[in-house]
């Protein structure tokens, strides 16, 4: 069922997504998506709620895009999302799920915000694997070009980030690392996401040293 479900919607996301190039493009939407019941299978929930609230999640990123650059939430996006939900039928409960994992999973846990419905942990873990290791590499550098961002500024400290708040812009795409990335993998709800978040920040944090070592002329 929910093959069918995502065979109606993806030509309606993949049109909206189509000019997207900050890494919040279709293809995140996708592997956000596989990850997510890869996740399901072993850690619980619902596989459709946590399907297509993977497959749309990122709808705000587009009508922020439309806002000139203004910081829009993923609940500010609800609307939107209900509307597209609309050409699939499901029932009120279920578009209500769908909402609420969309709506919170920018909620990091390490911020205090408690978010503990099974459903939304599983899609935070899963956007959030998408944000590390190689893919994620590649992600934030697009990330930082789409935003105007220094690769890296070397007069201000590696060490010296506050709490990651969601659409506050780091001082370099490497800072960003430091910001947040580098945090994910202790961060991860699920046993499963933990797991593969520690191989990926490995990975990362292997290729920032290398960075370092090579802006510095060495």
């Amino acid at each position: 069922m929910l093959e069918e479900y995502i065979k109606k919607l993806r030509p309606i996301v993949s049109e909206l997504f189509s000019k997207e190039s900050s890494g919040h493009d279709i293809g995140h939407l996708e592997r956000t998506m596989k990850m997510a019941l890869y996740l399901q299978e072993r850690e619980g929930g619902d596989r459709i709620i946590i399907g297509i609230s993977a497959f749309l999640h990122d709808i705000h990123r587009i009508m922020q895009k439309e806002n000139g650059g203004v910081f829009v939430s993923p609940k500010d996006s609800l609307e939107m999302v209900k509307n597209i939900l609309s050409n699939i039928e499901l029932t009120q409960e279920q578009i209500d799920k769908i909402c609420y994992a969309i709506e919170f999973h920018e909620n990091y846990n390490w911020n205090g915000e408690n978010v503990s419905d099974i459903n939304t942990l599983i899609l935070q873990d899963a956007d959030n694997l998408d944000a590390i290791g190689a893919i994620g590499i590649g992600r934030t550098f697009a990330y930082g070009g789409a935003h105007n961002m220094k690769m890296y500024d070397d007069k201000i400290p590696l060490n010296n980030q506050s709490d990651y708040i969601e659409g506050k812009i780091s001082a370099s795409t490497i800072h960003h690392f430091y910001h947040k990335l580098f945090k994910l993998a202790d961060n991860m709800n699920t046993k499963t996401a933990k797991e593969i978040g520690i191989q990926r920040t490995e990975f990362m944090r292997n290729f920032v040293q290398e960075f370092l070592v090579e802006w510095n002329g060495k």
